[in-house]
């Protein structure tokens, strides 16, 4: 049995009478595919994003038993007034539950909240819970602040209280240091380390510690740059026992590698020796299958990688859902 935790879809249609600032659905000549027009975007979406029956073929193809859809990230514009940010979260999220009433079982769906007006995106998350979506998709950054910031605390702690999940989607934000061709590869592992890594030293993890969150493709870097905060934290190698003298920023809550197992991380980092370190150092407690379908094609068949791996049982079961349905709740 295989959950597909990191997956999209696109709404087919919006309002007529909604406000110019909204994304449109155009045709395609000869084509049963849409093209979705959003500011500056034209993005060929194939009917597999709009339709549920498209979507449940797919998994059958790929051997999927479940997927947990959310919004197609160009969505997440937190650039718009905070009143239509929220009313195109509010389309988005009634196309959500629709699509996953198709079958609750095999379409498990994340809606989208206005992050640029935080007590908005805290007052909707009672609304995303009655549709009966498991939780939320936030971006890395919100106009360039970090999810860790203070001011995204309450929307936190109300996730918390309201028991969603959420799924943490980098989002490139052009940089001056690295030219645009890097947006979709480095500067989506930088925004991944930068998100989660500021849940922690913002003081989210420890303000929230049932929070369950999970962050696209392994959270980029975050893991790669854990054992050194680690050592500044601890002042010691391989997490053996804490060296006081050594640490350069000792403090006396849990280490970041103590609040990074609290998280979950999609295992869509396209090699299996990336896939061991993770295993390693985070547990296998801690991963999920993710593909990005159908934004990006799927492994032929889903989790190919992982299959190849001989993993334990134990942590195979763990990666190919049992720790899907933890991070939603389940």
């Amino acid at each position: 049995m295989i959950v597909d935790a990191h997956a999209h879809f696109l709404p087919g249609s919006y309002p007529h009478d909604a406000p110019e600032c909204f994304p449109r659905m155009e045709p395609i000549a000869d084509s049963s595919d849409l093209l979705l027009v959003f500011g500056q975007m034209r993005f060929p979406a194939k009917q597999v994003f709009f339709e549920a029956e498209k979507r449940i073929e797919a998994q059958e193809a790929s051997g999927v038993a479940a997927e947990v859809i959310s919004p197609m990230p160009p969505l997440l514009r937190y650039d718009l007034p905070a009143a239509d940010g929220l009313a195109l979260a509010q389309h988005v999220n009634d196309v959500a539950a629709e699509l996953s009433a198709h079958d609750p079982e095999r379409i498990i769906a994340l809606g989208m909240v206005p992050m640029q007006d935080p007590d908005a995106a805290a007052g909707e998350l009672q609304a995303i819970k009655d549709r009966g979506l498991a939780g939320v998709e936030i971006a890395s950054n919100i106009l360039g602040r970090s999810i860790g910031d203070e001011t995204f605390l309450p929307f936190f702690q109300e996730v918390e209280r309201l028991g969603l999940a959420v799924f943490v989607h980098a989002m490139p934000a052009p940089i001056d240091r690295l030219p645009m061709s890097a947006m979709g590869t480095y500067v989506v592992g930088i925004e991944g380390m930068y998100s989660a890594a500021s849940l922690i030293l913002g003081g989210t993890a420890a303000a929230c510690p049932d929070l369950r969150v999970s962050f696209s493709h392994a959270a980029g870097g975050f893991a790669m740059s854990l054992p050194r905060a680690n050592y500044f934290w601890g002042g010691s190698w391989n997490e053996e026992p804490r060296d006081p003298e050594r640490a350069v920023m000792p403090d006396d809550g849990p280490s970041p590698l103590e609040y990074a197992r609290r998280f979950y991380y999609d295992s869509m980092v396209f090699d299996r020796r990336a896939i061991r370190y993770l295993v390693d150092l985070l547990g296998a407690d801690r991963l999920l299958v993710g593909s990005d379908f159908p934004a990006m094609l799927r492994e032929d068949p889903i989790a190919r990688t992982l299959r190849s791996m001989d993993l334990p049982d134990d942590q195979w079961q763990d990666i190919a859902h049992r720790n899907a349905y933890r991070w939603l709740g389940r």
